[in-house]
């Protein structure tokens, strides 16, 4: 995607609305918008906002995991599971 062909004053934006929308929703890309030739919002077709949304959570949770594992907050894989086993198991026997 080239930058300078997504870059809309909002004077274009109120006067062709639609064409703008269905051209973010057929090519996925977004649209910055100016206000007095500066960028002010993006606009963004809903699908592409989800997904990027969706990998934002899975990047946050890698860093998260990854300082655990830096700060020490880590268990070997073989401890963990015979934990959760034994969880199983007490909570069989009730």
């Amino acid at each position: 995607m080239k930058l300078s062909t997504a870059v809309k004053p909002i004077s274009h934006i109120k006067s062709h609305a639609s064409e703008v929308i269905s051209e973010i929703t057929e090519t996925g890309n977004p649209v910055i918008v100016t206000v007095n030739g500066e960028a002010r919002v993006i606009i963004q077709d809903l699908k592409e906002y989800e997904r990027d949304r969706e990998s934002m959570a899975m990047l946050k949770m890698l860093a998260m995991g990854r300082k655990d594992m830096l700060e020490g907050r880590h268990k070997p894989l073989a401890h963990a599971f015979g934990e959760i086993r034994k969880k199983i198991q007490s909570s069989g026997d009730r």
